[in-house]
């Protein structure tokens, strides 16, 4: 097996095992009981993408995990915000209901942003910065980078499925309340991260 596939293999297997019961699937999860599943899935591959890029390139050149706790007080900050958002609620009206362009590229935007912070000094990221300063060379970074990106993904859309799931069974407030308190958890537990750390 040449560096590249064992790379993406290996890659593929610990990242798709460490994501699950992680924070960004049940953020995953959360997501997708509120927005439409495509932008969710869209969301979660840009900002892995990116997250794994970074991971890749660290892990490849510095060797050393980046520092994180700004970036762990960034993203606290920024679920307490997304709880709040979600606690207000949205009421769309029938003509916003029908503009289904701008409801996904928000929900994009939301996704990606929410899943590039929570992401940045996560186990994912620093699993990926592992793997990749034990697979050097450019074949084995990129299959790092390919694997580990396609096993979050690949578990997050586990996630987005039972949120679609729970999206349908459940009543809207309850939804509500519920991805609001996941989210001030995230954002808590963000916060106590950095601060451990710190």
């Amino acid at each position: 097996m040449t560096g590249f596939l064992a790379a993406t293999a290996l890659s593929f297997a610990v990242i798709f095992v460490a994501e699950l019961g992680d924070k960004s699937q049940l953020m995953a999860m959360t997501f997708a009981t509120r927005f439409r599943a495509l932008p969710v899935l869209l969301g979660i591959t840009a900002a892995t993408a990116v997250t794994h890029a970074v991971s890749v390139g660290v892990g490849h050149l510095l060797g050393a995990a980046i520092p994180t706790f700004w970036i762990s007080v960034a993203a606290a900050v920024a679920f307490v915000g997304f709880g709040l958002w979600t606690l207000r609620g949205d009421a769309l009206s029938e003509d916003e209901e029908n503009r289904s362009s701008a409801t996904t590229r928000s929900a994009f935007i939301a996704v990606a942003v929410a899943f590039f912070l929570a992401e940045l000094g996560d186990k994912t990221m620093l699993a990926t910065i592992t793997l990749a300063t034990q697979h050097p060379g450019s074949g084995g970074v990129t299959g790092v980078w390919l694997g580990s990106t396609v096993g979050m993904v690949a578990a997050d859309g586990l996630a987005i499925l039972l949120g679609r799931w729970l999206g349908r069974k459940l009543p809207e407030k309850a939804i509500r309340i519920g991805a609001a308190v996941l989210f001030f958890a995230f954002g808590a537990w963000l916060g106590l991260e950095a601060l451990l750390a710190g």
